[in-house]
């Protein structure tokens, strides 16, 4: 199977990164291309993929089409590739704001289409991803899409309608993660802990915590009544963010981002 990227921005680059990782795709069957011809220079300088010299000539080399460009340059460049599809092209978008049927509409005839909600953790192989598919993907084309996309990140296909809970919850949601890892790390320097020290405590007990819920099974509340001794420091702490309303503050937040994200 031959893969071509449209955009070589940084989700891109971590999802070729784990394909050509975990040998799913060979570089010589990896394709992008990009407008701005030293993005795709460096990817192929970088990584020894193949590079197209325009959205057609990619289309005409490979069978799935991953477009991984900003959501305001969708139009002008499906309307590009148009005529170059066949009825062997899968179309795979990240785009956030896309719909199937949104798309559907753009390509105007009966297309394969597959929708595709990254994250940025993709770039360490620590994604998570989530798929939707429109009816005239098969069940073998959508294992071997699954398979390029588990590459790089868990992956989990999921009805069209949740998409802007994804996006809340997996899509946008490392930069509340990193949001609080800075937050952690600046308490630590204001208690007298180096800064570099500082974030290494910080990333890291994130790090464990999400390992301990992935494979542990344990419900998080419990976990985290695991940590709260008896008139403990933890408790004190955790005092403390409920008064400032950490989780309600959480969950606004992703209603705010599922929204915009039905709107865009």
């Amino acid at each position: 199977m031959k893969v071509g990227f449209i955009g070589c921005g940084n989700m891109a680059k971590a999802m070729i990164k784990g394909m050509i990782h975990s040998k799913v795709v060979s570089t010589k069957d990896l394709y992008a291309y990009d407008v701005i011809e030293s993005n795709v220079i460096e990817m192929q300088e970088e990584l020894n993929i193949q590079r197209a010299m325009s959205n057609k000539e990619l289309v005409n080399n490979c069978e799935v089409i991953i477009l991984a460009i900003k959501p305001h340059f969708y139009e002008s460049v499906v309307t590009e590739i148009f005529t170059s599809l066949k009825e062997c092209h899968i179309i795979v978008s990240i785009a956030p704001n896309y719909t199937l049927p949104m798309l559907q509409d753009i390509l105007d005839k009966e297309t394969k289409i597959i929708r595709c909600m990254p994250n940025t953790p993709a770039m360490v192989l620590e994604g998570m991803s989530a798929i939707c598919v429109n009816e005239f993907i098969s069940k073998e084309e959508l294992n071997e899409v699954r398979q390029l996309i588990t590459s790089f990140s868990k992956c989990e296909i999921v009805d069209e309608s949740m998409m802007p809970a994804v996006i809340a919850l997996s899509g946008s949601s490392p930069a509340y993660v990193f949001m609080m890892i800075e937050a952690m790390a600046d308490a630590g320097v204001k208690q007298g802990m180096p800064r570099d020290l500082a974030y290494t405590f910080a990333a890291q007990a994130v790090y464990g915590s999400a390992k301990m819920v992935m494979e542990t099974g344990i419900h998080p509340a419990q976990l985290k009544d695991m940590v709260c001794s008896p008139k403990g420091t933890t408790i004190e702490a955790v005092q403390v963010l409920e008064e400032k309303g950490f989780r309600s503050a959480l969950m606004e937040a992703m209603q705010a981002c599922a929204k915009k994200a039905t709107t865009m």
